[in-house]
């Protein structure tokens, strides 16, 4: 789950973090000078599944200094070399654990098959521990973002394009089969202490009573993100173009799941001073998740019905219970087996305590 990338401060010497492996794939593939001092390598916070990394450079002698975080950068160059081009890419460093959650041969092929289909960053290269990608060079969106009018619409008519996308695979609901993986992985790291204050035990009853549940909707299938969090968009500015990138997570699912899946994510900032921690009070409201939904089933100029919009408004409501679950036990796994800098705790006990609380507002209602 990769939020909004920015740059780091702090860091005192990043080139060393870059494996020997890629320098030589960058000098042997990409011309990458020989002398590293004319080499920009900056890290990207905000990743909270791999450690990325913007590697830059151009022929003639550049510099690379700290500057603002939030500074757009760009090289400074001599006024002999104007005519270079700045080369840049990204550098994938694949964190500890992730292999609990999803397996990264698959991963990669919906990576190429994206790419391959238009969609997102071309694949430049793989190394053992991790990939160089393309650099896109647009901004990801902020969760501000999320709350425009216009640019939500644009990314409900992405997603919709992203739930038509012919990837290989079957079509299939994994979400249920996912969260009974997590909840083995969990249950087999999780010390005594956390299975009790998690109620871990007993998920594997709610995820089967959710599965039942969800068989009343007879949901439309899609190639599903499954983490649309405003850091895996990206737009540019010049012309209001979106592309949706990493794709960790994403798989055939229920394409409601996908939807609230998206306005969970509308309660996080993450590049606040506590990015583990949630509001929910910024959940979007049912005009806003409406008008979403509005403009993921049709144009402005296509009539939708209300009864339609209706339909698939319940659908998303129903799976914002699965993505707390799904969530909760990432959380939890993740505090056992990553070291980036991260709550991962209390953001699952906001997940789950979320989860129980929508729990018990449906079977009021329907008393």
């Amino acid at each position: 789950m990769d939020s909004s990338l920015k740059y780091a401060n702090g860091e005192s010497d990043v080139r060393s973090k870059i494996p020997s492996e890629v320098l030589k794939i960058l000098t042997l593939k990409l011309s990458l000078p020989e002398h590293l001092d004319d080499v920009c390598v900056r890290q990207l916070k905000g990743a909270l599944t791999n450690e990325v990394y913007e590697c830059s450079w151009i022929e003639s002698t550049e510099y690379c200094d700290n500057r603002d975080a939030n500074e757009k950068f760009d090289v400074k160059q001599k006024p002999q070399d104007k005519t270079n081009q700045r080369k840049v890419v990204l550098v994938r460093i694949y964190g500890n654990g992730v292999d609990n959650f999803f397996d990264r041969e698959d991963e990669i092929q919906t990576f190429e098959a994206m790419s391959k289909a238009g969609h997102g960053p071309r694949l430049l290269a793989r190394f053992s521990t991790g990939r160089i990608e393309e650099f896109l060079h647009a901004r990801t969106l902020t969760a501000k973002d999320l709350r425009d009018p216009d640019v939500s619409a644009r990314i409900a008519v992405k997603l919709r394009e992203f739930h038509q996308l012919p990837i290989p695979g079957e079509r299939e609901a994994r979400i249920w089969k996912r969260l009974m993986d997590w909840l083995r992985e969990a249950l087999s790291m999780c010390t005594d202490e956390h299975i009790v204050e998690f109620n871990v035990k007993i998920l594997g009853s709610e995820i089967e009573d959710l599965k039942v549940r969800s068989s009343e909707f007879k949901s439309r299938i899609g190639f599903c993100h499954n983490d649309l969090q405003y850091g895996n968009i990206m737009m540019d500015d010049k012309d209001g173009s979106l592309t949706i990138i990493d794709y960790e997570y994403a798989t055939y699912n229920p394409v409601s799941y996908d939807i609230a899946n998206h306005f969970c994510e509308m309660a996080a900032n993450y590049h606040s001073d506590t990015p583990h921690l949630l509001d929910f009070s910024k959940y979007p409201d049912v005009q806003e998740r409406q008008r979403f939904i509005r403009a993921y089933l049709g144009s402005p100029d296509m009539d939708i019905s209300q009864s339609r919009v209706d339909k698939l408004s319940s659908e998303v409501d129903f799976y914002e219970m699965p993505s707390h679950i799904h969530w909760a036990l990432w959380g939890l796994i993740s505090h056992y087996v990553n070291g980036i800098d991260f709550d991962y705790l209390e953001y699952a006990r906001q997940r789950l305590n979320k989860y129980y609380i929508l729990k018990q507002h449906q079977a009021c209602s329907t008393e």
